[in-house]
């Protein structure tokens, strides 16, 4: 999996996720960069599922629970209101980071 990099832009963080959508899970990674954050699918024809996210486009972010215990959601709210579901491990760190961006 390769991503392409914009000038000035280091990979944060990193991490194995499904994006939810419509009750179903996506596999792949959630990469959190100095410029955004970015969902690559794991699927040969993921681009479909690819996302982008840029942090003044972000109004909060939020936590939920799958299966209802185990914490690992991080929901991402845009200011378009379209919610972005992931599951992550260490969401903490994860909104922490976030937090300090947008």
């Amino acid at each position: 999996m390769k991503i392409d990099l914009k000038a000035n832009e280091v990979v944060v963080k990193a991490g194995n996720s499904n994006h939810i959508i419509d009750n179903k899970s996506i596999q792949g990674k959630l990469i959190l960069t100095n410029q955004r954050v970015y969902f690559k699918s794991f699927r040969n024809n993921g681009e479909n599922f690819d996302k982008e996210i840029l942090p003044q486009d972000i109004k909060e972010i939020m936590f939920f629970n799958t299966k209802f215990f185990i914490p690992n959601g991080l929901n991402i709210i845009p200011k378009n209101g379209n919610e972005l579901s992931f599951t992550i491990k260490k969401r903490n760190s994860w909104a922490e980071i976030l937090n300090k961006m947008y």
